[in-house]
Parts: C-alpha cells; structure tokens; sequence
C-alpha cells in the first residue's frame, strides 16, 4: 500500500513533470472508482495542473483550482508515461481505472491490480470536500513529540493500530508503522496511553527517522522504480523468517485476515514472540 513517502515522491513527480502543462483529454475507465460526478473529470480537459500535493495518503492534483484527488487504497498506482496510446482505455478489459492525457502526449493511468477494488478518485473544488480527507488527524512528519504524548494518552489501544488509525496521525500505513516501531523497540502490542515520557520522545524520533529517510530515498524516482526503492529499504516489514539487520533474531509475523505485522523479538518484545495462531509453532 502506498504510503506517505511513496504519495510525497509520487506528487513531487507530477510538480517537475506535469505542472504547469494542459490536461488534453480524461479518459474514465473503472466508473466505480470515481467518488463525485459534479464537476465530472472530463471537466478538466483545457485546463492547466497548476500543483501537486498530498493529504496523509491522499495525492492532491490541482488543476486551475479543480482538486483530483486520489486515494490508491492497497493495490493502486499511479504509471507515468512518456506516449499515451490516442484510444481510450476499454472498460473491464486491464487493471486501468482512469487515464489523464496530457497536451505534450504524456499522461499517467490509475491503475488497480487484483479483485479487491478500493482505488478511489474525487474532483472537487477544496480537497476537504473528500470525507476520507476532512477526518485526517495530524500529519505524521508534522505532529511534534508534544502534540504526540497528548494523542497517544487518550488512546487505549495498541500502538501498531494507533500507529495507522488515519484519523488519529495521518499517513502511516502497515509497513512503515512496522519499520517505525522496529527503529524505537518497542512491541506493535504495547498499549498507546501506557508509554513512558521517554517512548514517547523515541517513538517521535523513529516515526520522523524513517519517514524522512524514506522520502529522500523515493523523492526524485520515477513510479516505475518507487515500489522496488521502497522494498529496499524495509527493515522487518514483509521480511518474515529473514534475520533482523540489528540484532540477527529471526524476524517474526503476526497474521490477520488481511494483512499481517512483522517484528523482531529481540530488539521489540524482550525476546517473547508475540502469540500468532497461524504461525508461532512453525518458527519455534
């Protein structure tokens, strides 16, 4: 799932490739990704993209002061090219939600693999005229130790679910909040309003370490190379069963119906696996 660093590059991007050209044509493909219909996207045909940003993990594209903004869920990507085929897309036939020409022939298409859809794209005039936007909490690379002790002391949670609740700090998905707590030692379990002063004050420095070395490490890739920049980097997450880069444990997972968490004992739990039905007797 793209996260705030992959949304950050993939905004920094379209400002130094896109900004400032003509979109040329909209092609809707996947009617149901699209979450507004007044203006409708072929609107934006004529006009000019004028920025790019982000909201959490919402990318922001302004164009002439119309917001399309995109949510690409677990499974979606935004594919910059150079040469767009003049044909529109076909509907139902490929993996293409919505594809934007642009006046130099270029463009990018929204695409959303697997069967599971959840891509979601929106055309407004303010970007907090998007639901999932208006009840974005803070943003993580700007929440300050501070205003992160006071959230975290009304949450009873465990920090790995606070860690990724949008609502609560935005822009932390399941992987870097794997990394973050790996960098802080501290266990995904442990219960947010219980840490001390002192793993608050080093959750904040993990959460802005990996954050920030992930942005300038995908900042300046172009799509095509940001999934495979962003695997590169990752210390625990999606590394089940490989040892831990720190302390040589075998990293550990922890499985839920959709997804899963990675951890290393020894450098996060004392060396106590965490309880894992699925599977805590295979790694014994």
């Amino acid at each position: 799932m793209p996260e705030l660093p992959e949304v950050e590059a993939l905004a920094a991007y379209l400002r130094e490739r896109a900004v400032g050209h003509a979109v040329a044509r909209v092609d809707p493909v996947a009617i149901s990704a699209l979450k507004t219909y007044d203006p409708p996207v072929t609107a934006l045909a004529g006009l000019t993209m004028t920025g790019a940003g982000r909201h959490g993990k919402f990318l922001d594209i302004d164009v002439d002061g119309l917001h399309l903004v995109v949510h690409l869920a677990r499974a979606g990507w935004l594919h910059y090219r150079e040469s767009l085929p003049p044909a529109p897309p076909r509907p139902g036939k490929g993996p293409i939600a919505l594809r934007l020409h642009i006046d130099d022939g270029s463009g990018f298409d929204l695409t959303e693999a697997g069967t599971k859809k959840g891509l979601s794209v929106y055309l407004v005039k303010d970007a907090s005229e998007v639901p999932g936007v208006a009840r974005l909490g803070p943003d993580a690379l700007s929440v300050t130790v501070d205003e992160l002790a006071e959230i975290l002391s009304g949450q009873g949670s465990r920090i790995k679910n606070v860690l990724t609740e949008q609502s609560v700090i935005s822009g932390v998905g399941n992987a870097y909040s794997d990394e973050i707590l790996h960098l802080a030692k501290l266990s995904p379990f442990a219960i947010s309003s219980k840490l001390s002063p002192d793993d608050v004050a080093t959750l904040h420095s993990a959460m802005r370490t990996i954050l920030t070395d992930a942005v300038s490490r995908s900042v300046g890739q172009g799509s095509a190379t940001l999934k495979g920049e962003k695997r590169s980097g990752l210390r625990v997450h999606a590394r089940t069963g490989m040892p831990c880069p720190v302390c040589g444990d075998t990293v550990r997972e922890v499985s839920y119906a959709d997804k899963s968490l990675q951890y290393c004992p020894t450098c996060q739990t004392g060396g106590k696996p965490l309880a894992d039905r699925r599977l805590s007797r295979l790694l014994k």
